[in-house]
């Protein structure tokens, strides 16, 4: 499991490893009291969501991926094969952008985990509730991530994999294990097992929450940014994938379910009820002792979670940054090469949302309204992410993909219409307030999710709009190859100057030669050689090798 160094390569993560980060990127057991409130239908709502948005996401994004695996820039690259480079960039700034604003969710969970440190469970539920508690523990705990970050990705996948391990496997391992044991043991069941495996479909607003398992789902993809950190990725990134989905499936349903039989619906917090949960279960077992150790726990998942995520989008856009997309003030790293000044904005507005605590009616209701918003932004890439998998199968149907679904291009219309069409219907439905909870103003609710995702979305546009020539930094685009259709722009171009700068200096050279008469006949001539050698010289690079192509890369207008 251990993460590997190899010389030449630089640091590797191994398929474990990567299996880890990315269930520790995409598991939060944070996510289960919003599902237990529907007792055994969110069975229903997890395996739906999993047959047309995990399984669709985890398949595509290998495809990609794989394809893709020399090749820098992640969704960005996927993306903009398809539709260009502008649409690329809206695609990285979303998957950017949108773990951002998620980050004061998460970490609203792990202040509540800290609070639950203490011995008196009224007591602890008391300060959880309380919002400057919450913000000073969000910000401490999301500055101390970033601090870590910026030691660079061995820091990382080290926290990141025991994190996973301390903070989300074990406690969800424990909460299944001590459900079963409470049932086993003759403890009251206090799910409502009257309403079925199949939920009440038309009524939407008990669908919002529903809805929000594919945000539970989402991150699948990301560790296509890691795809050159890992040996043999054509290989071993879809093992990372596959391994990764089947944990987090089971986890999800199997979580939900233990919780449910402990609390009652009508009784379920989305911030406290997972710590409640495993605190009824330690108090049922006279094990009261355990429940501060498992406190701290699922506070260090949260931490590696974070990790996992600062380190990865921020990592992506930084890369697609250097390439002539965000200002050089955006491209600056630290010594050991880690974005820095990205890191830092990306602090700074985490510190803005976070101060919205004290204008919200509620922690819960705070927690609510940034969740949906992260729902709606991360669902727009995963739809552009799915139309670009099906896009690429016509323009770049030649191009090897060393991991492949299907032979011809049927189980990728499947799964990728699937995926879309799922993450569209989650759209539409996280716009509609939860009956739930308590959100405040309709008007507010709706305000921020519309004109959030409106700012939002227009926001890469203008920056694409506005990029100079002095924003490429010509090293870093040296290493970052260019487009298909760049590639192939640059080598129609260069074809004809090679092709006529040895007819011009094959003529010049006899002009010049038999007689003196020939010499003023030569002297308009000879000029043209001049003229003809830097027509050639871009060809040698463009047709000689891909690296040729990365020196001249630039953004397509």
């Amino acid at each position: 499991m251990d993460a590997k160094k190899t010389s030449g390569t630089g640091f590797k993560l191994s398929v474990m490893t990567l299996a880890i980060m990315n269930v520790t990127a995409v598991v939060s057991l944070r996510g289960l009291p919003a599902e237990a409130v529907y007792g055994p239908s969110s069975a229903f709502y997890y395996l739906f969501a999993a047959i047309v948005f995990l399984i669709p996401t985890a398949l595509v994004a290998a495809e990609l991926a794989a394809m893709f695996a020399d090749k820098q820039g992640g969704v960005f690259r996927w993306v903009g094969e398809a539709y260009g480079a502008r649409t690329g960039f809206l695609a990285i700034w979303l998957q950017w952008i949108e773990s951002t604003i998620w980050y004061p969710t998460v970490l609203t969970f792990g202040a509540v985990s800290i609070a639950f440190i203490g011995v008196n469970e009224a007591h602890d539920m008391t300060l959880a509730s309380n919002k400057l508690f919450t913000l000073v523990i969000v910000l401490a705990i999301y500055w101390l991530a970033t601090f870590i970050s910026l030691k660079g990705l061995d820091w990382v996948g080290k926290i990141s994999k025991w994190g996973g391990m301390i903070g989300t496997i074990i406690p969800a391992g424990l909460l299944i294990v001590l459900g079963i044991v409470y049932i086993a043991s003759g403890g009251h069941n206090n799910m409502d097992m009257s309403q079925g495996f199949f939920p009440d479909l038309t009524k939407l607003d008990n669908l919002v929450l529903a809805s929000g398992i594919f945000l539970f789902y989402a991150g699948m993809e990301m560790m296509g940014i890691h795809v050159m950190e890992v040996r043999n990725p054509s290989r071993n990134y879809p093992r990372a994938i596959i391994i990764g989905s089947l944990i987090t499936v089971c986890i999800f349903v199997l979580g939900t379910f233990s919780l449910g039989f402990i609390i009652p619906a009508r009784d379920i917090s989305l911030t406290q009820s997972l710590l409640i949960g495993f605190d009824n279960y330690f108090r049922y077992l006279h094990m009261s002792w355990a429940s501060p150790v498992i406190a701290v726990a699922l506070m260090f998942g949260v931490l590696a979670g974070v990790l996992t995520w600062v380190a990865g989008p921020s990592k992506g856009i930084y890369a697609v940054g250097k390439a002539g997309y965000l200002p050089p003030f955006f491209q600056k790293a630290n010594r050991i090469g880690v974005q820095r000044n990205i890191l830092l904005v990306q602090g700074g507005v985490v510190t803005l949302l976070a101060l919205l605590f004290v204008v919200m009616p509620s922690v819960q209701s705070f927690y609510q309204i940034l969740s949906q918003l992260t729902v709606l932004l991360y669902l727009i890439m995963y739809m552009l992410m799915f139309s670009a998998a099906i896009v690429l199968r016509y323009k770049l149907r030649d191009t090897p993909r060393p991991f492949r679904l299907g032979r011809g291009n049927g189980l990728m219309w499947l799964l990728g219409a699937l995926g879309f069409c799922g993450a569209l219907l989650a759209f539409v439905l996280s716009f509609i307030p939860p009956a739930q909870i308590q959100t405040g103003s309709s008007a507010v609710w709706y305000s921020v999710l519309i004109v959030g995702c409106i700012v939002v979305v227009a926001a890469p546009f203008v920056i694409y709009a506005l990029r100079k020539p002095s924003w490429r930094d010509p090293q870093a685009a040296a290493d970052f190859a260019p487009f298909h259709w760049e590639a192939a722009a640059t080598t129609s171009k260069a074809a004809p100057a090679a092709a006529t700068a040895p007819r011009t200096t094959s003529t010049a050279t006899p002009a010049a030669a038999p007689t003196s008469k020939a010499a003023p006949a030569a002297a308009p001539t000879a000029p043209k050689a001049p003229s003809a050698a830097p027509k050639s010289t871009p060809s040698a690079p463009t047709g000689s090798s891909a690296a040729g192509n990365k020196g001249g890369h630039t953004p397509k207008q």
